[in-house]
């Protein structure tokens, strides 16, 4: 079973983050190749080659490498007044937001250690979500044609989005990853059009607003690490505490 190193970096600023994952990333396609010129196996078989980080941001928005300046509704001077960073960044996807009260993860997994398809990752990304959210009573669901997890509409609310995500990869390694709204401001989301979809009958929501008060983020991020090493079958490299 492929073994995970899991770190909560805590609240952490978006370049220093990047940063930090790009160095993760480097150095698991550097040992990943070199191990494949030895023509030998790591030993143990998988340390050292897969990370799951979780962190919070301060307010930042970022454009994917397929995203729109138009749909960031704030010039340069009205970012800084309201407090905002901006990157553009090599994910995929378009225009999303990172703050506090959001769990945001990068996984760097090495998908020729799991499963080498690209859309294979994306839906597994979005079950743990989902089997996290069944936990508090909520039917996440993926929705054709649009990236990450909603809620179904209903007669009094229409499509949710409660999780982003959006991935890069480079010698099937994985980076960048998703963004789950826990007690997340959303009125930060009314800045930007989110992942450039202008439709009216889609709103982006979070679990403490669907569940009517503040949840314990720690206790949510216990839920999705456990959801995460059942749905993708590893385990992590150091016991963690897991809530069923």
């Amino acid at each position: 079973m492929e073994q995970v190193i899991f770190k909560d970096l805590g609240r952490m600023s978006y370049q220093e983050a990047w940063d930090f994952q790009t160095q993760l990333h480097h150095e698991v396609v550097e040992r990943k190749l070199a191990l494949r010129k030895a023509e030998v196996m790591p030993s143990p078989p998988s340390s050292g080659l897969h990370y799951l980080l979780f962190c919070e941001h301060p307010p930042v928005y970022t454009l994917g490498k397929s995203g729109s300046m138009d749909n960031l509704l704030l010039d340069s001077p009205s970012l800084q007044q309201a407090g905002f960073e901006f990157f553009k960044i090599n994910r995929g996807g378009d225009i999303t937001y990172h703050g506090p009260g959001q769990i945001v993860g990068y996984p760097i997994f090495d998908l020729d250690r799991f499963f080498t398809d690209v859309h294979r990752y994306v839906r597994t990304l979005a079950e743990a979500v989902i089997h996290t959210l069944a936990t508090y009573g909520l039917q996440g669901i993926r929705v054709e044609k649009y990236t990450g997890v909603w809620l179904e509409a209903s007669d009094e609310k229409p499509l949710r989005k409660i999780c982003a995500i959006g991935v890069h990869l480079s010698r099937w390694v994985t980076m960048h990853g998703f963004a789950f709204n826990i007690n997340t401001d959303l009125t930060h989301f009314e800045h930007i059009i989110p992942c450039g979809i202008v439709d009216e009958d889609k709103a982006v929501t979070s679990l403490a607003k669907e569940l009517g008060r503040y949840q314990d983020i720690d206790e949510v991020k216990q839920r999705l690490k456990h959801h995460f090493a059942q749905v993708f079958g590893f385990e992590f490299a150091i016991p963690v505490n897991t809530i069923e």
